[in-house]
């Protein structure tokens, strides 16, 4: 997912189960159909925006008696989706698509700020532990070219490897490449989980990878990854996409909610607008989905069996 996702990253890994668990398939914004009372929730394609969705809608359902759709969508077409009110409601925006935000919220005034989720989001450069306790300079972008030959692959021709999730997650990663003047090739596994799948065989045979990552991400409780030190962040200096040559930001990630939904959902507005949780219980959900195999309803069901004094905080008030 901000730069990345700033998100807004095989094959038969990389849904995840997520086409089976949410409740309808990815669609483009004209092929949903018209809007009705169902509070329809677009979920971009990581794990962690599935459950925020999972659990708004067990809550949004079982205490709130609405009816709730969720549909994956990369950000640029859920924010289309969301101006024109084919959807209700993005639930984490890490800043992808600035220009849409702008167009939309700014100018047309068709979507509205929804509040803050909760959830700071970081994306960066990271190589597994085991490999900067060998050398610990590789934790510095300026000696990442030293590595260039440990880190190739049969996909990188020649160069180092960076591996990517998504080709739909927009990064800085082609340009901070050429600025910096790396040695190093993107290569792309798919998707999240094809990410995933692709470290987790790293660590196993323990060779040495550098990867385009996050947090929050629930892997990180069971990979120790270090972050590589790229020049620092500094207000503008990512404005043009074709220049950036520093750090991705630190990102509160946030909801938005298409403008007349905001004023006429009643009670699912005002739900939605209150719905804000920590990284920590994001991640448990995240990781009873993608780590443990839960479909998402199941997962969404157990943590608010078990977090009620949370999000009885997110229900309107009478």
């Amino acid at each position: 997912m901000n730069t990345g996702r700033a998100r807004t990253a095989l094959a038969a890994a990389t849904a995840l189960g997520l086409a089976a668990a949410l409740s309808a398939c990815t669609a483009a914004a004209t092929d949903i159909g018209a809007r009705d009372d169902t509070v329809t929730i677009a979920v971009p394609s990581w794990v962690g925006a599935e459950a925020n969705a999972a659990v708004a809608k067990h809550v949004l359902e079982k205490e709130l008696g609405a009816r709730a759709k969720l549909i994956q969508m990369d950000e640029p077409v859920a924010w289309d989706a969301l101006s024109s009110g084919k959807v209700d409601a993005i639930l984490e925006d890490w800043g992808g698509v600035a220009e849409k935000e702008k167009l939309y919220v700014e100018e047309k005034k068709t979507v509205v700020r929804g509040g803050d989720l909760g959830v700071t989001g970081h994306i960066g450069w990271f190589v597994p532990k085991y490999f900067a306790d060998e050398h610990p300079d590789v934790t510095h972008w300026k000696n990442l070219d030293k590595y260039a030959d440990e880190l190739k692959t049969t996909e990188s021709n020649g160069k180092g490897q960076l591996l990517e999730g998504s080709p739909s997650y927009t990064t800085h990663d082609e340009a901070l490449i050429k600025n910096l003047d790396l040695n190093l090739k993107t290569v792309y596994a798919g998707s999240e989980a094809a990410q995933i799948t692709q470290i987790k065989k790293y660590v196993e045979d323990k060779e040495p990878f550098l990867t385009y990552w996050w947090t929050p991400q629930w892997l990180n409780a069971e990979v120790d990854m270090v972050e590589v030190e790229l020049p620092k962040y500094t207000e503008g200096c990512d404005a043009d996409p074709a220049k950036v040559a520093c750090a991705y930001p630190d990102t509160p990630l946030q909801k938005y909610l298409n403008a007349d939904f905001a004023k006429k959902g009643g009670e699912a507005a005002e739900f939605l607008k209150r719905f804000r949780w920590s990284t920590e219980q994001q991640n448990q959900v995240a990781k009873w989905i993608a780590g443990d195999g839960m479909s998402s309803e199941a997962a969404a069901a157990k943590w608010a069996k078990e977090n009620r004094s949370t999000w009885e905080k997110w229900l309107p008030e009478n």
